[in-house]
């Protein structure tokens, strides 16, 4: 396992593995800048980034040229996990207890260079990170929709990517545009990335959320929550 992701992660026994509170937090803000509270250590109801378990899943498996990954469940800190080969070309990530909280399918060529998947990492962190309120916020004005943002839930449902080639030098993220179809009091968001390297389109995939208990878009609100998640980022950078 690389050097990076050992920060974010605690080896146990027989291959198995936890995220603390703190790992979980530092990921989230430090490599995501993602400020989301859920990721708070002070969170009642805190869960490890979806993107750490996919880091996990890279540094210990690999990166393929064809990835989907779909999350099954929110993970709270210190649960002892362990990675499941479920076939030449699918592993889940369970508890102890059997319960799914990860799901991954990969195809095509394989590479194992810990230094070019930390530079994929971070760079699909980094634009992960950027979902609200960049990408959200917009999203929702234009459906006239929002999130309750007394409890603001956005969940990570699933991820894919394909690639070209893994003879990548510096790869990159670049969004690609994005939609939000709703149904009800829920919401079906759809990044579309593409990845870059040496100025080259070299690969695309796509990043699915849930937003939960939608309600009428009122800009007040949606003003306020931006306030209160950049002066959070701001008291951790400061």
């Amino acid at each position: 396992m690389s050097m990076f992701i050992n920060e974010y992660c605690d080896a146990l026994d027989a291959g198995r593995f936890s995220f603390s509170r703190q790992q979980s937090s530092r990921f989230a803000k430090e490599i995501a800048n993602d400020f989301n509270p859920i990721h708070d250590v002070s969170a009642k109801r805190f869960c490890v980034p979806g993107d750490l378990l996919f880091a996990k899943v890279l540094a210990s498996k690999g990166l393929s040229t064809e990835m989907k990954v779909t999350f099954g469940g929110m993970v709270p800190n210190d649960l002892e996990l362990e990675v499941i080969a479920r076939s030449a070309g699918a592993l889940t990530i369970n508890d102890l207890k059997g319960k799914e909280y990860l799901a991954a399918e990969y195809a095509g060529d394989v590479s194992n260079d810990q230094g070019l998947i930390e530079k994929l990492t971070r760079s699909y962190v980094a634009f992960s990170g950027k979902t609200f309120p960049h990408v959200l916020v917009p999203l929702m004005k234009e459906n006239n929709v929002m999130i309750n943002v007394a409890r603001p839930l956005v969940i990570y449902e699933s991820m894919s990517v394909q690639l070209d080639t893994l003879a990548l030098q510096e790869p990159i993220l670049k969004a690609a545009g994005a939609e939000l179809s709703v149904n009800g009091k829920r919401g079906n968001v759809t990044l579309h990335f593409q990845f870059e390297d040496q100025g080259k389109v070299v690969g695309k995939g796509s990043k699915c959320m849930v937003m939960a208990n939608l309600r009428a878009y009122e800009q007040a609100d949606i003003d306020q929550l931006i306030v209160t998640y950049n002066e959070a980022k701001a008291s951790y950078q400061g």
